[in-house]
């Protein structure tokens, strides 16, 4: 597959998409899938369902009258179609994610979870890892069986198209900073590879996803993805993450970028207060997130002046710690002109649109660029 792109965004700019997501029905993973469970997943493959919402495999807890209208539902089948309409955006590179296993945490079956991990994996690299099909994966782990998901990251590590670890976040008990977790964290880290923590709206009854209580999508679509990543980063710094592993690179999706500098100085603010609390944080919270993560721009805030993001962003790091994101090919997906219309210099463009996420997740220069050098994190 070649990458011959309709470039309407930016020529001569690389563009990397952190959060493009595979229609990964089940019955596209049974195939993959060890027995017993390669029967479940046939027999749900072939239940009627709607988007997100397949019981024993993506679980929705409905709340909602269903109301006319609406926002059509888009899935991307296959590694041609999704590079065709990557093209179509200008878009060089995208970084491969789940769509119904977005909900994968709250399944309560470790066995049925682990095989179901094992197949989603087997799935991403024999049927989307294309040679200069410009698709990069992230393996999912599983955080029902921290130490399988270990052996996994170790099992993939080094796999041609295998960029990142995907940390399922929507529902996660506990949270991604439990000590739990640390065999996930460290094969991570030892393999180099970074972490994506993405999140979906979903209502459970674990922190910070206990939404049953408002009355409609639009008050839980609001809080439910950015809610999700400031309890996973407090969680993530509260148990010392960043120094149990100073090497490990942690990215969040799918929650804009706005509320993060609040994190940042709340966080400063208590360490300083309760310092005896996190005796091991020698440095200031924020000292870590601006050497150790990163931050998606979708779904991109829109402040009435363009300015006033900008300025937020720069309160965290900046073009330097913000990735480009789109959320293709859903329908709330941010297209790439959609930076355009922010105050930035020509080089903070680059950095965000595409320069650090060919550091970040060690990418290669598109071959109709000019080889530039890029500094590696």
């Amino acid at each position: 597959m070649s990458v011959q792109s309709n470039r309407t965004a930016s020529d001569g700019m690389v563009i990397v998409d952190c959060d493009v997501h595979v229609n990964d029905l089940p019955e596209f993973l049974a195939p993959h899938c060890e027995m017993p469970w390669r029967k479940s997943l046939e027999i749900l493959g072939a239940t009627p369902r709607r988007y997100l919402d397949v019981p024993g495999y993506a679980p929705a807890f409905g709340l909602d009258a269903p109301m006319p209208g609406g926002h059509a539902t888009r899935s991307v089948n296959n590694p041609q179609a999704m590079r065709d309409e990557l093209d179509a955006l200008g878009i060089d590179y995208g970084i491969l994610l789940p769509d119904h296993l977005l909900k994968f945490a709250t399944l309560p079956n470790i066995e049925y979870a682990t095989a179901l991990s094992h197949a989603y994996n087997r799935w991403l690299v024999a049927e989307w890892m294309r040679e200069g099909s410009g698709l990069y994966g992230a393996i999912m782990a599983c955080p029902q069986n921290p130490e399988d998901s270990a052996k996994e990251i170790e099992r993939y590590a080094g796999t041609p198209g295998i960029c990142s670890v995907y940390l399922p976040t929507a529902g996660v008990d506990p949270l991604w900073g439990a000590r739990r977790y640390d065999p996930i964290l460290a094969a991570a880290e030892a393999a180099d590879l970074p972490v994506i923590l993405h999140s979906v709206t979903v209502t459970s009854p674990v922190f910070p996803a206990q939404l049953h209580q408002f009355e409609n999508y639009f008050a839980r679509q609001v809080i439910g993805h950015a809610f999700s990543m400031m309890a996973n980063l407090v969680s993530i710094m509260h148990t010392g993450v960043p120094v149990r592993y100073p090497k490990l690179k942690i990215v969040f999706t799918e929650s804009g970028v706005s509320w993060v500098p609040c994190m940042m100085w709340r966080m400063d603010r208590y360490h300083q207060e309760f310092r005896r609390t996190v005796p091991f944080l020698e440095e200031r919270p924020s000292e870590y997130m601006r050497r150790q993560m990163w931050f998606a721009t979708q779904p991109l805030d829109e402040p009435i002046n363009p300015k006033y993001l900008v300025e937020t962003m720069e309160h965290y790091g900046g073009a330097d710690r913000t990735l480009f994101a789109s959320d293709w090919p859903h329908h709330d997906f941010d297209h790439p002109r959609g930076l355009a219309k922010l105050p930035l210099t020509q080089e903070q463009r680059r950095k965000i649109m595409g320069e650090n996420a060919l550091s970040l997740f060690k990418l290669p220069m598109p071959k109709r660029l000019t080889k530039r050098e890029i500094q590696p994190v």
